[in-house]
């Protein structure tokens, strides 16, 4: 993809990597849209970055997301590069009392909205790129969070069928495959020890200049590129027995 004089709508673009990709689209010379359910950050983005433009938006209702792209559609139909970055992360056990509640909220904002989302942009005639957000979880699941784990390898097995299916349209599809990286996803300070979101957006634009489609970085790459054996012994690090 071209990385400047393009639109781009940003899903969960106010924190973490969806923060990092908008400040550096921006650099690039791009008109960025953010959407997030949280008003107040998004007003702070905004603050930061005053040509940003926000909106705010619960991707975890249908209902939101298709005001979201019948708004676009309206004022913005020049939007040629979605990224469904949004994602929540769930830190529990099969045996807690929340569990399937909590459950479908993940499946909800990490699995339905980005399909809905994807399924309503690709008939926006002015859409060329599709960028998924997925997680080196999608190939070695973290048992602490294993409903998130499963909705990775979903979006990740979806995002290969994409690109398939939206070549016909001359859509390109991009999957960013990030490791842990020192963000609030999850919980605060759950990530303090890894590494910064920095790292992560300056090896993806990297790999974008290159024309990759699969973009990793660090833990992520091992990962994508593990034998068999190697993805299980990284389940047995990641995962101890209790």
């Amino acid at each position: 993809m071209n990385l400047s004089n393009n639109k781009i709508l940003i899903t969960g673009g106010a924190s973490g990597i969806g923060l990092g990709l908008t400040e550096r689209f921006i650099q690039e010379n791009n008109a960025v849209i953010i959407c997030g359910r949280r008003e107040a950050a998004l007003a702070d983005v905004a603050a930061r970055f005053p040509s940003v433009i926000t909106r705010v938006c619960d991707l975890a209702r249908a209902d939101d997301r298709q005001a979201l792209y019948d708004w676009v559609r309206a004022e913005h139909a020049d939007l040629n590069v979605l990224v469904n970055n949004a994602g929540i992360q769930q830190w529990m056990s099969v045996t807690d009392d929340a569990f399937y509640e909590r459950a479908k909220d993940e499946i909800a904002v990490n699995i339905e909205a980005p399909l809905h989302l994807t399924a309503l942009f690709a008939n926006l005639p002015a859409l060329k790129t599709v960028m998924n957000v997925t997680s080196g979880l999608a190939f070695v699941p973290l048992t602490k969070v294993p409903v998130y784990s499963a909705t990775k390898a979903f979006f990740h097995s979806f995002t290969l069928s994409l690109r398939y299916l939206l070549a016909p349209k001359g859509i390109d599809v991009i999957e960013l495959i990030p490791p842990a990286l020192n963000t609030d996803l999850g919980g605060k300070g759950l990530h303090d020890q890894a590494p910064p979101v920095s790292g992560f957006i300056d090896a993806v634009f990297e790999q974008l200049t290159q024309g990759k489609t699969e973009l990793t970085y660090g833990f992520s790459e091992a990962m994508a590129n593990a034998t068999p054996d190697g993805l299980r012994a990284a389940f047995d690090r990641m995962n101890p027995p209790a």
